[in-house]
């Protein structure tokens, strides 16, 4: 597979979320490729549900050849060896770490286990706010605006 630029998102907010974080992108760099750049730490309250909690997001930009695929399971193996339990309720909830693939250049793909780009990427403050610190002229390739434009239409609440 060609090589491409590729943008994860970190996220916690149980235990240490900086250290996890940290730990996380470590691993990417070892087991799926070089970290070439890291947008700030973002930390920003839950999103879809409650909880007395900061998350800290962090967003990671790599170029690989990584299969989507791999990369997903990848980045699921650490999730689990950082102590990711999933939750078996429906909707999102507080965890020690969360890896997300953001998108991977232009790339479309729906599978039922992974959709790039991120399904809800133009909903999310934050996970927009760090993808704007490392490519805010990235376009989606489907709603065709650039992640400046996307952050930007998102209402403070």
């Amino acid at each position: 597979m060609p090589e491409r630029e590729v943008v994860l998102l970190l996220g916690a907010d149980l235990g240490d979320p900086v250290a996890q974080c940290d730990q996380a992108e470590r691993a990417i760099a070892e087991r799926i490729a070089p970290v070439i750049a890291r947008s700030r730490d973002h930390w920003t309250r839950p999103w879809g549900f409650s909880a007395d909690t900061l998350f800290l997001n962090r967003a990671l930009l790599l170029r690989t050849g990584m299969d989507p695929r791999s990369m997903l399971a990848t980045c699921l193996a650490i999730e689990a060896e950082l102590g990711r339990v999933r939750s078996t309720k429906p909707g999102p909830a507080s965890r020690t770490i969360d890896i997300d693939i953001l998108l991977m250049g232009p790339d479309i793909m729906a599978t039922d286990a992974l959709h790039i780009p991120h399904p809800r990427l133009h909903l999310r403050r934050f996970a927009l706010a760090p993808l704007c610190d490392l490519w805010p002229g990235w376009e989606h390739p489907v709603l065709h605006r650039t992640a400046l434009q996307l952050l930007d239409a998102i209402p403070f609440h």
